[in-house]
């Protein structure tokens, strides 16, 4: 079972950034997919970011973020990075981290990480 850690979530003013940081217990080099998802309250759960490694590397953004975040990854640290720029009111949300192994496998998800947008 990958566990899945997030961190970097903190209040932050209209038009700050911020970058969270997902660690993962395996290795990440060839994980099928790593994904940034926030469930802000009263809401459901939606896909920020992603990556899917399958014969080629694709990456997908919700149409609100597109231009604001990038995902990224640094294998030699195991860790998925959700930078996050121009950040809106809108954008807070509880933020969890999604990794999935193999397309066949259960994905694992972390505790999430808080981030607040507010003057």
């Amino acid at each position: 079972q990958v566990r899945v850690v997030e961190s970097g979530g903190v209040l932050v003013q209209p038009g700050g950034s911020l970058r969270l940081s997902c660690a993962v217990s395996g290795s990440i080099f060839s994980m099928y997919f790593m994904g940034w998802y926030r469930q802000a309250p009263g809401k459901q759960r939606k896909l920020v970011a992603s990556i899917t490694q399958d014969f080629s590397t694709g990456y997908d953004y919700a149409d609100s973020v597109k231009g604001r975040f990038t995902i990224s990854r640094d294998n030699a640290k195991n860790t998925v990075y959700l930078q996050m720029n121009s950040l809106e009111p809108e954008d807070t949300a509880v933020y969890y981290c999604k990794i999935q192994s193999t397309k066949w496998v259960a994905s694992s998800w972390g505790q999430g990480t808080q981030v607040t947008v507010s003057s």
